[in-house]
């Protein structure tokens, strides 16, 4: 987060220079600022928001609230917040900056078509997360990926309206450079999103799944689970690459799935890889 906020201040001083205008870097600055903050305190409520997930109490589902609690007992965690998706595609994952305060978020079709076991072990990989404290990178990353390309979209639409250091000798050459350097980064903003996500290791995924089988003691539970989880059709409304990693599965479906773009951004392993792990671990 410290190395964020230099980098976004260093890149509001650039754009100030080449800008002839010193609100630019007050700008950087002031978003440098708002984003820490907001990146520590308020992420796990913009990825709920962006996810379209709900609380639910004790009495909405008594049984997930069972398993989510003894599980906790088990890895000798508090008991998180747990939050439905009200989403067909099964998926789940977790968010919050410390064990005290993580939620775990599931979607309804997770409940439809997962047997007690198989959702025993999705459970025990999210709270896996936040026991190994993921989930903080996890949705940091979705508030500093933004803000990056918020500057970056913001520096080419400047420059493309004329914006620039206007001496009479050289406005030309200047505004041209500008247009370049502006286009070059619209075109860097995704590739330094993709290389932030991906700085999420998907080592990090294989050890939950991992720590997720010897809590719950039945690593064949988790695999069953994933096999469901990637062979269901339904897209998922509300994910997108900024969110995607936070998932225990690749939530995009279909052409989507298969894109080159899509996966540029992907930060899981393979879903068969990891089967194919757990499965070893049963044997």
């Amino acid at each position: 987060m410290t190395g964020f906020f230099v980098f976004i201040v260093v890149l509001g001083y650039l754009f100030s220079y080449l800008l002839d205008s010193p609100i630019y870097l007050y700008l950087a600055i002031g978003l440098a600022i708002i984003q820490s903050v907001t990146a520590y305190w308020f992420s796990d409520s913009i990825v709920l928001g962006m996810s379209g997930a709900k609380p639910i109490e004790r009495s909405d589902n008594p049984e997930l609230y069972r398993i989510v609690e003894n599980l906790c007992i088990a890895a000798g965690l508090p008991t998180p917040k747990i939050y439905i998706i009200n989403q067909a595609q099964p998926n789940a994952f977790a968010t919050g900056r410390d064990k005290n305060h993580a939620v775990v978020a599931v979607t309804q079709g997770l409940l439809n078509r997962l047997d007690k076991p198989e959702l025993e072990g999705v459970i025990a990989h999210e709270l896996s997360h936040i026991g190994n404290r993921d989930m903080l990178l996890g949705t940091v990353i979705v508030v500093l990926v933004g803000v990056i390309t918020f500057m970056a979209n913001m520096f080419l639409r400047v420059s493309f309206w004329g914006g620039g250091r206007r001496r009479s000798n050289d406005r030309d050459s200047i505004a041209g450079v500008l247009f370049v350097l502006g286009i070059v980064a619209a075109i860097l903003a995704p590739i330094a999103a993709t290389l932030i996500q991906l700085a999420i290791s998907r080592k990090r995924e294989f050890l939950a799944d991992a720590d997720g089988a010897l809590l719950t003691r039945y690593p064949e539970g988790l695999a069953n689970a994933l096999r469901k989880i990637s062979s269901d059709p339904n897209p998922l409304p509300g994910a997108g690459n900024s969110t995607a990693h936070l998932y225990i599965a690749n939530p995009f479906r279909g052409q989507q799935a298969q894109s080159w773009f899509t996966n540029l951004f992907s930060t899981h392993p393979p879903i068969e890889e990891r089967i194919k792990i757990l499965t070893e671990m049963s044997v």
